[in-house]
């Protein structure tokens, strides 16, 4: 017996194994070795799938377009409500992409003239406001006009959604009714000053825009 094959011979009998052993070895080591892969199959895969992700979010992103010709008139026309003649630093924009469209519309009044609009639109249910600490937002819709989101904003903020073109149903319970709704937002960031903001989401393509 040669040196490599006494030395075999000596460990497997020291260890009982025999051939038996042998093969169990084996048998550990391969299913270590199948486990490791199908982890690293199964992480690729994430890997995959998180690009595909990432490539989805970058394609929206790529899809979005601001509209030319937007005008506080046509916007506030388009969502249903009235510009006040007294609104200053109007501004208006529209978005569209594949997955929905959509128009906010901004302005300014003083408190007094602000109470008086929001009268004309009252919110379905009551005016909400947020918590004191707002979660952080990522600049988007309305710092397109350089100015802040409004649900970055607490102090002196209230909201709800309006919908202006909903009939009144007082005298008739059964009647139903599919109004476009709006979200507005009205800012107290002045001793006497309030701006609204306003935005509203729709359909991809069917808003029939302005001609450039």
């Amino acid at each position: 017996m040669n040196d490599i094959n006494d030395v075999y011979a000596r460990t497997s009998e020291t260890s009982g194994e025999g051939e038996g052993g042998h093969r169990k070895r084996w048998l550990i080591a391969g299913l270590a070795v199948g486990a490791l892969c199908l982890a690293g199959g199964v992480a690729l895969a994430g890997c995959s799938l998180g690009n595909q992700s990432d490539t989805s979010a970058t394609a929206r992103v790529a899809d979005a377009r601001w509209a030319k010709g937007i005008t506080p008139e046509w916007m506030s026309a388009h969502m249903g409500l009235k510009l006040p003649k007294a609104a200053h630093s109007a501004q208006a924009a529209y978005e569209t992409t594949s997955r929905f469209d959509t128009g906010i519309l901004t302005f300014t009044l003083t408190r007094a003239e602000a109470e008086e609009y929001l009268t004309k639109y009252p919110p379905e249910g009551k005016w909400l406001t947020p918590p004191s600490s707002q979660p952080t937002k990522a600049p988007h819709d309305f710092a397109h006009l350089g100015i802040a989101e409004p649900e970055t904003l607490s102090a002196g903020m209230r909201y709800g959604d309006v919908c202006p073109g909903a009939p009144d149903t007082t005298d008739d319970p059964y009647a139903t009714s599919d109004p476009q709704c709006v979200t507005l937002y009205a800012h107290d960031y002045a001793p006497s000053r309030t701006r609204i903001y306003v935005r509203a989401r729709y359909e991809p393509g069917v808003s029939p825009l302005p001609e450039n």
